[in-house]
């Protein structure tokens, strides 16, 4: 009989309630370093926070897949993925920086959804890129 932890199907719900657990962790740090109230401003229809928002949720569910694929242990996977949304934050603080002309977060809360768009997709195009470094 396989080990408990080999069998895939407890590898699979494992995989899956961190990484849901994770997201909600990780999502809740990003509302702490924003200007803006994520879950608030997508109650009240702002279309660019919810683009901003979405982006990050797709994005470290994207860090978290290569993490899961190029790592055997459940603890890998999380330590893998952690220092993958540390980068995807490092690259949000990037984006504010190399923005000076701007303020991203405002601009962001006043439902620009050109500067949410953007946002989504750094932080789509960045979680691949993050991804690929963290694999094995």
């Amino acid at each position: 009989m396989k080990n408990f932890w080999d069998m895939e199907i407890v590898r699979t719900a494992a995989n899956f309630s961190v990484v849901v657990l994770c997201i909600v962790l990780f999502l809740a740090i990003f509302e702490i370093v924003t200007k803006y109230k994520n879950w608030e401003e997508i109650k009240k229809g702002n279309v660019a926070v919810a683009m901003a928002t979405g982006g990050k949720m797709l994005g470290i569910a994207n860090i978290f897949r290569f993490s899961i694929q190029d790592h055997d242990s459940l603890f890998a996977m999380i330590g893998w993925g952690t220092i993958g949304f540390v980068l995807l934050l490092f690259a949000y603080f990037m984006f504010e920086f190399l923005t000076p002309r701007f303020n991203v977060d405002k601009e962001i809360e006043n439902d620009n959804r050109a500067v949410g768009f953007i946002s989504f997709i750094i932080s789509i195009g960045l979680s691949f890129v993050i991804g690929a470094s963290i694999s094995s």
